[in-house]
């Protein structure tokens, strides 16, 4: 089994991030991984997109043109990622940014207000780890106990001390979605 997943919004929103802890993630449960990440010219704010295939088996190509899974984290990125999706995919937008709602009927949609829940938490910084306990919560793709392992093995000594907020945004990301779990 493969799942592709692309996570999109504007630099500064920790998309390269999760992108990263999701394959560190695969990694670390023996799964086959690729992330691929893609930069718009500007250094902040500018649009950011990463792509991460994770699968059982050996994976053919890091390019992912039609993804099963989307963490949408602004509008142009739903704008851009909408028509591409899979059908049956799964879409997780963020809609404390995101201005509109997704027009495909064939796809599954969840509108998380990460941005509130993560200041909730607090840290508007923490909306990315929202989105993906969010999509843990909806998707057997990691299991969560792995993940927040690597998240404590991967983050960067400087920014060890966020460790409790980003486990506590993985947590209400997961908790809102768990009622509309998709069995494995």
């Amino acid at each position: 089994m493969q799942t592709d997943i692309v996570i999109a919004g504007f630099g500064g929103q920790g998309v390269m991030f999760a992108g990263q802890l999701l394959a560190y993630t695969a990694m670390d449960a023996s799964k086959e991984v690729t992330w691929f990440p893609s930069y718009g010219p500007e250094m902040r704010g500018g649009t950011a997109n990463c792509t991460i295939i994770i699968g059982d088996e050996e994976i053919g190509s890091p390019m992912v043109r039609n993804p099963q899974v989307a963490l949408i984290l602004n509008t142009p990125s739903l704008d851009k990622y909408e028509p591409l999706m899979q059908p049956g995919g799964l879409m997780i937008i963020n809609r404390s940014i995101v201005g509109r709602k997704v027009e495909r009927t064939d796809i599954d949609v969840v509108y998380l207000p990460a941005l509130e829940m993560a200041e909730e938490i607090g840290s508007s910084r923490m909306a990315n780890m929202v989105m993906i306990g969010a999509m843990l919560g909806k998707i057997d793709v990691l299991p969560m106990d792995i993940l927040i392992q690597s998240l404590a093995d991967h983050l960067p000594e400087k920014r060890k001390n966020l460790l409790p907020l980003n486990k506590d945004a993985l947590s209400a990301g997961y908790a809102f979605v768990q009622p509309e779990r998709i069995p494995a």
